[in-house]
């Protein structure tokens, strides 16, 4: 089942050394594939090869825009917390155009239901978290209907991350129910590759079934295209449109 996503918003650059591409070599696969956008999303600084707080505060020197493809700064950050503490600060969270909160098992111990449940729904209620993403991991099971219905509340997205269905096999089938709640929910997804290298941008078949198997509606899905995708970041940020053609950093 061919893939729509045309906006990939969950990739890894060699800023963290698990990763193999640099910015340049993203774009320019994203601009190849067919992406109108990319979200530049790396990982926090608890993992201990992924870049400090200044890196993501100098995001503003790169372009809104590389060639045809529209450039968001963000990150992934770690749970570090029941309390839905993340590892960035709230000064850095806040100069992002988009952030994803994900558990990383060697960060943070997996907790009861209730205590991973309200992890997710303490970290959403930040107002510079977007997403949750990677969620299906079972160590870190928790009450789907309760974030869930949060995240719809709150105007946020729940992720579903083609990446799980080869490095997290065992989340499938979680992820599959999360799916299927999201969609009986009416909650807003986005579909994304969680890449590490420019070799998987724009892979998202298999998330992509999966959300139509589990009768998603393509309006649901935020990150469809890059034109419904910054308009979801401009509403949640108060951003003005405009401020994403700029073919210069903010510098």
């Amino acid at each position: 089942m061919k893939s729509k996503i045309k906006a990939e918003v969950h990739a890894h650059t060699n800023a963290c050394f698990h990763a193999y591409s640099t910015i340049g070599e993203m774009v320019a696969m994203a601009e190849k594939r067919g992406q109108e956008l990319l979200a530049i999303t790396d990982h926090g600084p608890s993992y201990p090869d992924s870049p400090n707080v200044w890196y993501f505060e100098n995001l503003v020197a790169l372009p809104r825009k590389i060639g045809s493809v529209y450039v968001v700064r963000g990150a992934e950050v770690s749970l570090t917390g029941r309390d839905g503490s993340v590892d960035l600060p709230q000064e850095i969270l806040k100069k992002l155009d988009w952030v994803i909160a994900s558990y990383h098992a060697p960060f943070i111990q997996p907790g009861s239901i209730r205590e991973n449940t309200d992890a997710y729904i303490n970290a959403l209620k930040n107002p510079y978290i977007d997403a949750i993403g990677h969620s299906g991991t079972p160590s870190f099971a928790y009450d789907i209907d309760e974030v869930l219905e949060t995240v719809k509340k709150l105007d946020k997205v729940i992720e579903l991350n083609n990446h799980s269905f080869i490095a997290r096999k065992s989340s499938i089938e979680n992820c599959k129910k999360i799916a299927r709640r999201c969609a009986e929910l009416g909650v807003n997804v986005i579909l994304s590759t969680d890449a590490h290298s420019a070799y998987e941008i724009a892979e998202t078949e298999e998330c992509w079934k999966m959300a139509m198997e589990a009768g998603i509606c393509e309006e649901q899905i935020l990150n469809l295209n890059a034109e419904r995708f910054l308009s979801y970041i401009c509403r949640r940020r108060g951003y003005d449109r405009a401020r994403f053609e700029s073919e210069v950093s903010d510098r």
